[in-house]
């Protein structure tokens, strides 16, 4: 699995999500968080991603791009979604819902269809006042069809 960048941040994940999405694009994720988008802990537009979170603070996020689909190791995530979208104006941001987008962390990429999988683990993991905890959210992006989205390994006690 060859990586081609990777950045590592730390997301406010204020109202529980943050978001991957065309730097362009303002999406409205209103209607895009439906009871299984936020069961499922994701929720895709078409230029934007919403990534649901366990803690409505900041969260340890690390992105990857890779120039294929990485290789399965789903057995070490709590939970794994994938979603596909598109970048029109060549750069990403990622952000929390209340982040300014001007200081947005961003990267660079062809324009076009995305791959985003999105690897949870230490979803169980909060402390009692869900303010710690060692939550830790890996996202991956490779160019590929746009293709719907899919839960490739469910929470343990899921009820789909």
């Amino acid at each position: 699995m060859t990586i081609e960048a990777q950045i590592v941040l730390a997301v406010f994940a204020d109202y529980f999500q943050f978001f991957v999405q065309d730097e362009a694009v303002n999406e409205d994720f209103g209607p895009l968080w439906t009871d299984e988008a936020v069961e499922r802990l994701i929720a895709a537009g078409d230029c934007s991603v919403g990534i649901g979170t366990v803690r409505n603070m900041s969260v340890p996020v690390a992105l990857t791009i890779h120039a294929d689909e990485p290789e399965d190791d789903f057995h070490e995530w709590d939970l794994v979604n994938e979603c596909s979208f598109t970048v029109r104006s060549g750069r990403i941001a990622i952000l929390g819902c209340t982040d300014a987008l001007p200081e947005a962390a961003r990267i660079s990429l062809a324009p076009g269809p995305y791959r985003l999988r999105v690897s949870y683990s230490g979803l169980d993991s909060l402390s009692e006042d869900g303010l710690d905890g060692d939550d830790f959210y890996r996202l991956q992006l490779w160019p590929a069809p746009l293709a719907g989205l899919r839960t490739l390994k469910e929470k343990a006690g899921a009820s789909r």
